[in-house]
């Protein structure tokens, strides 16, 4: 079976099993056919089969009429920074994200420097399927140029987010693995502007991953215990695209993903109260925060583009998702995890205390997240399962299916870039998120007969 996924929010494949070069200049062809031959900022996340899907996506941008510039290997939400900064037509990012060494991908961006809306995210793969194709003549090919020093205007964006002066006086003790993905490009270069000292592993962006690229607590045993081993006051893990920022306390401990955006949400409102934006599978804890500051509190589908799409509506100050994805549009309308670092250390040294102590102060809840195989084709099946045996918990439905207790939720829904329904559950205790994750785990698998 090819392993590709193709949707809106871009393409995922195993090299040489569903991601070849045809495919790759089918998808930069609609991308170049629907910019109308403009500007296209292109980048990549360091993995090793980067370097040939450039080739194959540049050539096909050009053959478009598209002038592209290359700053090569950076960061998802620096290409997003750029687009903006360059007033371009678009950007195109190549990466699978968390996805193992042998996938890679390609995700696109319009000029609002956001990864595409549904309209726009239609209209590429229409393009796609039609092969309908902007193809020019020699006169109308378009140009290559790179960019200098493009890390330097997205840090020159975050920089503005904090006071810099109190966090270098700080010093903090900080390990950052970026496990050779493009963290590495800017990430140090953060740190050590912010007067860290910074213990790097992993730093070399060639996509030779120490462990498996998704920041989980199961993946970062050696940072949690790089961080005790140095005596650090905090660890940062970021995903290979490193729009994704996982954190470790003082203790070593795995703070998590969840934990990422609740403490810039609670650094944030504090200071400029405002509308905050999470996604339907986000912890509890952002809500709560929201209501101690007085804030307006919104909850969108999953998926970047749809919470995107709620910030601007509702004019919100901060956004992202439980993955770890913090959202700044003062930055960009993309997950940035240099942002999220800025704003983890400003608040450490706002509060003068311990990461441990300022996490543990937060509303205290435990969300459980497991996956099985799935078909997009069955998805339905299973939600209806869940419905019926969880008769008692009023179900949301429109994105997957989420079934809420006054104490504690389940949400299964399929996901947008994998053939897997993720299942996510919180409670106020481990035990009993964990139950009710098992348990709708084992109803799904039963339903779909995996």
């Amino acid at each position: 079976m090819t392993q590709r996924i193709l949707s809106i929010s871009g393409l995922r494949g195993v090299v040489g099993d569903g991601l070849d070069p045809e495919f790759l200049v089918n998808f930069a062809a609609a991308l170049g056919t629907m910019c109308d031959g403009g500007t296209i900022v292109l980048s990549r996340d360091g993995r090793a089969t980067g370097v040939m899907v450039k080739h194959a996506v540049m050539s096909a941008l050009l053959a478009t009429g598209c002038d592209v510039v290359d700053i090569d290997i950076a960061s998802t939400p620096t290409c997003g920074v750029l687009v903006t900064e360059l007033e371009a037509a678009g950007g195109l990012q190549i990466t699978a994200s968390h996805n193992p060494v042998q996938w890679n991908g390609l995700k696109p961006f319009q000029p609002t420097g956001s990864v595409l809306d549904e309209a726009a995210g239609a209209r590429l793969l229409s393009i796609l399927e039609s092969r309908d194709f902007a193809w020019k003549d020699h006169a109308g090919i378009g140009t290559v140029r790179q960019l200098e020093d493009p890390g330097g205007i997205h840090l020159g964006r975050v920089f503005k987010l904090v006071d810099v002066a109190p966090v270098r006086q700080r010093k903090l003790n900080v390990v950052l693995d970026c496990n050779h993905g493009s963290g590495g490009v800017l990430g140090p270069w953060l740190l050590e502007s912010l007067g860290c000292e910074v213990h790097v592993m992993g730093r070399t962006p060639d996509g030779q991953f120490a462990h498996t690229p998704e920041p989980l607590a199961q993946n970062l045993g050696g940072l949690c215990d790089e961080v005790r081993a140095r005596g650090a006051d905090i660890g940062f893990a970021q995903d290979p695209d490193a729009d994704r920022l996982a954190i470790v306390d003082e203790k070593g401990r795995y703070i998590g993903e969840e934990l990422t955006l609740a403490l810039c949400a609670d650094f944030i409102l504090a200071r400029t109260p405002g509308p905050i934006v999470v996604n339907g599978s986000t912890s509890r804890v952002t809500a709560d925060i929201a209501e101690k500051y007085g804030c307006a509190f919104h909850r969108s589908k999953v998926g970047e583009a749809h919470v995107v799409a709620k910030m601007n509506e509702v004019g919100a100050i901060i956004g992202g998702e439980g993955n770890g994805g913090v959202i700044e549009p003062r930055v960009g309308f993309v997950r940035d995890s240099f942002a999220g670092m800025a704003y983890v250390l400003a608040g450490l040294t706002d509060r003068k205390t311990t990461l441990s102590a300022w996490a543990d102060s937060l509303p205290q809840y435990t969300i459980v997240k497991d996956k099985i195989t799935c078909e997009r084709d069955k998805v339905d099946q299973a939600c209806a399962a869940l419905k019926a045996k969880y008769a008692d918990a009023e179900a949301t439905e429109g994105d997957g299916l989420r079934l809420d207790w006054p104490d504690r939720w389940v949400q299964v829904r399929a996901s947008n870039t994998e053939p897997i329904v993720r299942i996510i559950a919180e409670a106020p205790e481990q035990s009993t998120g964990e139950a009710l994750c098992a348990e709708a785990k084992a109803i799904v698998g039963e339903a779909v007969g995996g």
